[in-house]
């Protein structure tokens, strides 16, 4: 029997530049918008979400060093899109037009998101 140590690629219902809603964790009920996401791993980096402080080497681009503050990556799925239409996190739905093209939709109120 082979073990598997690669998970494999996940869909994530995030974009950049989303805003959404955090979860579960320290953050539980913080908005901010989605700067990146990695699909492979399922994560998400979020603005003002997860801060993590990291001790920085004295460099020619900043002499000084010292401890910097920056979001770290988090699991898409503590993540939710917050409708900009209704302003309240909704989950996605998927509408297909005829010309092929898919557009999301929030359930909630049934307008796109896109």
């Amino acid at each position: 029997m082979a073990i598997l140590t690669e998970q494999r690629p996940q869909n994530v219902h995030v974009r950049k530049g989303d805003t959404v809603v955090v979860l579960s964790g320290k953050d539980k009920g913080k908005k901010g918008k989605v700067l990146q996401v990695f699909p492979k791993e399922s994560r998400v980096i979020v603005d003002g979400i997860n801060i993590t402080k990291r001790h920085t080497r004295p460099t020619r681009t900043m002499p000084q060093g010292g401890i910097v503050e920056r979001p770290g990556a988090m699991a898409s799925g503590k993540v939710m899109v917050v409708c900009p239409s209704c302003d309240r996190p909704a989950r996605l739905g998927h509408d297909r037009s005829e010309d092929g093209t898919s557009a999301r939709v929030c359930k909630r109120c049934g307008k796109t998101i896109d």
